[in-house]
């Protein structure tokens, strides 16, 4: 089995290997490798990661479950595209667990998760400055989903999860609009005053409307 893909580690134990492959299909499929409407074909998908098809089967329903692709028998994998009416439900939705998350956390945050936050935000801003959208991409993901998983509601953490792994490939083509990433950015600067400050209205404000903004922008790109 190759050692590394695109930065994924692959990993020791053979049981984690569909996961391992799930990880880097759904990647591929957020940064427009796989465009809407392509087929991921098994047997190369298998030659390439160099791994059995069992396991590569199994990554595609795990894949298949998150409303990536749809599975068909006529036509095997395929990457599947929602419109712009679904993009505004789907952030919509987003928002409002992600603006309860952020609300918990300006609450409840001790200096350890604002030093962790701090790092991910220097970092990101960064990979902003010199123009790396896959990396910027990458740490934007992890600000988000560590925000969620400080608000201590599994059912939150959960349902965000699912949903996000749909709206992921959105929030990637959002970033390739300038305009929209100069105000994201700027929306995460926001954000970080809000946490510093312990200002839950503020932060759950901000959020919200970031999640929202990002929807709109997904929304007029389909």
């Amino acid at each position: 089995m190759v050692d590394e893909i695109e930065g994924i580690w692959a990993p020791d134990a053979p049981t984690a290997t569909a996961q391992w492959v799930a990880d880097i299909l759904r990647d591929r499929i957020v940064k427009g490798v796989y465009a809407p409407g392509s087929r991921i074909v098994e047997r190369k998908i298998s030659a390439e990661l160099d791994v059995s098809r069992t396991p590569v089967r199994e990554a595609l329903k795990l894949i298949d479950a998150d409303g990536l692709i749809a599975i068909s028998r006529n036509k095997g994998a395929q990457v599947l595209q929602y419109g712009a009416a679904e993009a505004l439900e789907l952030f919509d939705v987003i928002a409002s667990l992600e603006s309860l998350a952020a609300e918990r956390l300006a609450e409840t945050i001790d200096e350890g998760a604002l030093d962790t936050l701090e790092e991910m935000h220097d970092r990101m801003m960064t990979y902003h400055k010199i123009g790396n959208h896959a990396d910027y991409f990458d740490t934007n993901s992890e600000i988000h989903d560590f925000i969620v998983a400080c608000s201590g509601n599994g059912i939150v953490f959960e349902t965000h999860r699912r949903l996000m792994a749909r709206a992921r490939r959105g929030r990637f083509l959002a970033i390739m609009k300038p305009e929209r990433l100069t105000e994201a950015v700027s929306e995460h600067e926001v954000l970080m005053q809000a946490l510093r400050q312990r200002d839950t209205e503020r932060a759950a404000r901000i959020w919200r409307q970031h999640l929202l903004h990002t929807g709109q922008t997904v929304a007029a790109l389909l």
